[in-house]
């Protein structure tokens, strides 16, 4: 018999006596892997002769179940038919015609070793919170975010109430979780990779030891950058002791590594205003330790010792601060004849403004603001509060995203600078009901205030890149007819009694620092101004710097520069005699008066 004329025999098959199965959600897709990382697939079909085509059932239009065959069907039939048997935990089988049940040739497919474990995990311990609420924080459980290796089963104990030492028996710290080194550490490595200038001052003035002698106390950002920053400057020869600048920036397990590296650090990401004040205190106030040295951002340091400690702040021998907030504080002191030390500012120089304002807030506040909201910026309008570095950097992040950008701002120059670049400059009560997306970048206060708050569509997402989190007035929206309702870590609906609400960033505080993560690169430049000017302000003669606010040497800005250049493979250009004479200029620079605006 012809092979022909077997295919149409086998054609005229009923299937009425061969049981189908429909599929369903819960019919097995795959068997379970053997121990060599091997997952059964389930083959669509199976032709035992070579000669014997295989083709799909056919299903006429409007038919409500296109994959169920009912009894009566027909089809073109191989010389055995496929099912599952239940009994089998999802087994594969052939009928035969004569009616035996032979098992099925097992197709295979290779599955990674990684793939396998992974799918193979299986929640143990979630803790307080739900599985869907610790999957929805994992990734801004941490400033660090995806880097972060903070349990979310962690009890919420307060680490004030907790007894903890490191691998040397060293008690001086109050972190979350000691146990976290080993994964701070890792991150630490990491970040030191992206901070050239810094690793190579260490490199250089490791043996002169410049700092050799000094006791800084410093109020940051706790993250990783910063930790390259501490261990740079007890390197050169300092002593260090360490807290928080906010509440919700620091990374849990640097603060842990620095600790276990013997660092005297009080912070923990989600601090209360009491504990804030408190991690300040205690790593100021220890028995036998004056600080001559502060590094600063924001100025709450510097303000707590005045206040509470005159006679530790009279024996300071340099300050150092970088943003607009503690510039503006000391200024203040320095105008009322209260400023007893000499202070640099930091937040002026070149390489602050024009690197880590500019450059770090064009790339982080579409990272803060993704990683929070998940929101598309095409089409979305969006209002910035200020055209300062921070304003602009913003501003051309958004535009570049295809966001339409209103721009508000007190000062005409950079307003017109605004207008130049293509933005609307208005007013913010012009555009309140309309904008998609609110950001302040001004460093004052009551920016945002209730009137507008109240005012905004449903949906408005509100958010501060200033330092200060007194730009936006949340403490009007703490009311009883206001409701709040935490949608992840740092994340809050504020619901207005008619239903409407707005996404409340941080509850006001720096969206980038509190919900993303920053360029390393560019805090290498801020970080490496920073222990320039402990440095210099340390090393400094007496009489060079008087009890005033300075603005760091434009040599210095250079130097910062320089270091960093060669990450680029960059070269620069050097002056010839002739040249260098004909401008009035030293061949090494300065190559701009400080008057010079870049």
């Amino acid at each position: 018999m012809s092979v022909q004329v077997l295919a149409a025999e086998m054609a005229e098959v009923e299937l009425k006596d061969v049981p189908c199965k429909q599929l369903t959600p819960e019919s097995p897709l795959t068997t379970k892997a053997d121990d060599k990382g091997i997952v059964e697939s389930e083959p669509k079909a199976v032709v035992t002769s070579a000669t014997t085509p295989t083709m799909e059932p056919m299903v006429k239009t409007g038919d409500p179940s296109p994959g169920f065959l009912t009894p009566n069907t027909k089809m073109p039939q191989a010389s055995a038919m496929k099912r599952t048997d239940p009994q089998q935990n999802g087994g594969e089988a052939f009928v035969n015609r004569d009616g035996t049940v032979a098992e099925a040739p097992r197709l295979k497919k290779i599955q990674f070793a990684d793939q396998k474990q992974e799918f193979n995990k299986r929640p143990t311990k979630i803790g307080r919170r739900s599985l869907s609420r610790s999957i929805s924080q994992s990734s801004t459980d941490s400033y660090g975010s995806a880097a972060s290796y903070t349990d979310s089963s962690d009890d919420e104990t307060s680490p004030r109430d907790k007894q903890q030492k490191n691998s040397k028996g060293n008690g001086d710290f109050c972190i979350k979780n000691i146990k976290q080194a080993d994964f701070g550490r890792r991150e630490i490595e990491i970040a030191e990779q992206e901070m050239p200038a810094l690793m190579a001052l260490r490199k250089r003035a490791q043996g002169e030891k410049p700092l050799a002698g000094a006791k800084v106390v410093g109020c940051t950002h706790i993250t990783a950058q910063t930790a390259v920053l501490m261990e740079t400057l007890s390197a050169l020869g300092a002593q260090c002791r360490w807290a928080a600048c906010n509440i919700y920036s620091t990374q849990n397990e640097v603060a842990a590594a620095l600790a276990e590296g013997g660092f005297s650090v009080f912070a923990w990401k989600g601090e209360s205003e009491d504990d804030f004040w408190w991690c300040i205190d205690r790593c100021v106030n220890l028995e036998g330790w004056q600080p001559n040295m502060i590094l600063d951002d924001g100025g709450d340091l510097t303000h707590w010792i005045y206040k509470k400690y005159p006679n530790m702040f009279k024996k300071i021998k340099g300050i150092v601060e970088e943003s607009v907030t503690g510039v503006h504080r000391l200024y203040q002191l320095s105008k009322a004849g209260k400023l007893c030390v000499p202070a640099m500012n930091v937040n002026d120089s070149v390489t602050k403004q024009k690197f880590d304002n500019l450059y770090c807030c064009r790339e982080s506040i579409l990272d803060g603001l993704k990683r929070t909201t998940d929101v598309m910026f095409g089409g979305k309008q969006v209002v910035v509060c200020g055209y300062g570095e921070v304003g602009k950097g913003c501003c051309a992040a958004l535009k570049a995203m295809g966001s339409i950008v209103y721009v508000t701002e007190i000062d005409p120059i950079c307003a017109l600078q605004a207008c130049m670049d293509g933005f609307r400059l208005v007013k913010l009560n012009e555009v309140i009901r309309q904008v998609d997306i609110v950001i302040t970048c001004t460093g004052n206060k009551n920016v945002v205030v209730r009137e507008f708050l109240d005012r905004m569509k449903n949906g408005c997402i509100v958010c501060n890149m200033g330092h200060s989190n007194t730009e936006i007035d949340v403490a009007s929206l703490r009311t009883p007819e206001l409701t709040w309702e935490r949608v992840r870590s740092q994340v809050d609906h504020v619901i207005w009694p008619d239903g409407k609400r707005i996404v409340l960033l941080a509850e006001g505080r720096l969206l980038n620092l509190s919900c993303s993560t920053v360029p390393t690169f560019v805090l290498s430049i801020t970080a490496t101004t920073q222990a320039l000017a402990l440095i210099e302000l340390y090393n400094a003669p007496e009489g060079r710097y008087k009890q005033d606010v300075y603005l760091l040497p434009k040599k210095m800005d250079e130097y910062v520069a320089s270091l960093h250049l060669p990450t680029f493979d960059a070269h620069l250009t050097e002056l010839s005699d002739e040249q260098a004479k004909y401008l009035g200029l030293n061949k090494n620079g300065p190559f701009k008066p400080n008057y010079y605006r870049y």
